[in-house]
């Protein structure tokens, strides 16, 4: 393997401070030859002091710099580069975490061997806090589920680490933990969309890759480990939620949105009074103020006509993989276990049968 590969880091405000240590030292022992690596941090909320840090504790690596916070754009900024020094592969890599020593070798090989394999993800373990899950890692994602009403989750969460056969092919989308994605095929669907800024950006470029044409693979011997932590944040929800929706109408042809118009009032409205005894009704307000503005649907008409424009195929036919159900432990409840998903799982199978 000669392929040159760009991995993208993307830094905000105390991450460096905290991981990236680990990370780089992990990075730094890669099999993979290192006259073939290009590593990028993308400082996001760049300061002075930040700057200097980064460069202090990552001499090697190549630092950008923006400082708006915008994740999607931050991705974009490296990937752009990384292009721009004739990187064939680029892999975007979450700082928190610590790569295996094939890790990014596994990356390059599952793409090499599987032409029509557009991005490959890692299979990706909860960094272990005792000794029982050193000797048993638990899986993070070994990929993600779309829900027909726009929620993600991961697939695989909580379980014991197994060993997994060839390449896995991945029916919702690739974690932006960690993913290997072609060069031409990056420029050819235009990257990230800006306009999620953070959330769900995994999510919307996966479902470009597959309109495409192209499919998402597991590398299951491309492992990390990944120190992650689920906290609830107004802005994380802002965000979650609007992006959501933005997928939803972005992607989603008329007759599908049409038929999904009563289950998603429903969830609105469970979700409204969520927010009511959740204590962040000013959120869920400061959503629907966003689809209140009509330059806001402007911007859409026109991302979706992008979306058509590289869709090779239906997306009815990536519809059908999607979840009835939402299934992932931190958010799991009675109502969502016994009454939400069961519906909502019954309803989605006889609208798969009619886009």
């Amino acid at each position: 393997m000669s392929k040159k590969v760009g991995v993208i880091l993307v830094n905000y405000k105390d991450y460096a401070t905290r991981f990236l240590t680990a990370c780089r030292d992990s990075l730094r022992a890669q099999s993979y030859a290192a006259e073939l690596t290009k590593i990028y941090i993308v400082d996001n909320a760049a300061t002075t002091e930040s700057q200097e840090y980064l460069k202090k504790i990552y001499p090697e690596a190549i630092i950008l710099s923006r400082t708006d916070g915008n994740y999607s754009a931050a991705n974009n900024l490296g990937f752009s580069q990384a292009i721009n020094d004739g990187c064939e592969y680029l892999v975007t890599l979450n700082m928190d975490t610590e790569v295996a020593p094939e890790w990014l070798a596994e990356l390059v090989k599952a793409l090499e061997i599987n032409f029509q394999a557009g991005i490959a993800q890692s299979k990706i373990l909860l960094y272990p806090k005792n000794d029982e899950q050193k000797q048993q890692p638990l899986i993070n994602s070994l990929g993600n589920i779309i829900h027909f009403l726009g929620f993600g989750f991961t697939d695989g969460y909580g379980q014991v680490n197994k060993e997994l056969g060839a390449y896995p092919e991945i029916n919702g989308y690739a974690s932006g933990c960690s993913f290997i994605i072609r060069s031409m095929l990056w420029q050819k669907i235009g990257g990230y969309e800006e306009e999620f800024y953070m959330y769900h950006d995994d999510l919307e470029l996966s479902l470009k890759v597959r309109l495409a044409g192209y499919k998402i693979i597991l590398a299951p011997l491309s492992k990390l480990y990944h120190k992650y932590e689920f906290k609830r944040s107004t802005k994380m929800l802002y965000y979650m939620e609007r992006n959501r929706y933005l997928t939803m109408l972005m992607f989603y042809p008329t007759r599908l949105l049409l038929f999904l118009f009563l289950p998603a009032l429903i969830m609105e409205l469970g979700l409204l009074l969520y927010s009511i005894f959740g204590l962040w009704l000013p959120t869920r307000l400061k959503v629907w103020l966003y689809f209140c503005r009509p330059k806001n649907y402007v911007r859409i008409l026109l991302i979706r006509k992008k979306i058509k424009a590289i869709s090779v195929i239906k997306f009815s036919t990536l519809a059908k993989d999607f979840s009835g159900r939402i299934e992932f432990q931190e958010i799991n409840n009675l109502v969502l276990q016994y009454i939400v998903n069961p519906l909502f799982d019954i309803y989605w199978s006889l609208v798969k049968k009619n886009i």
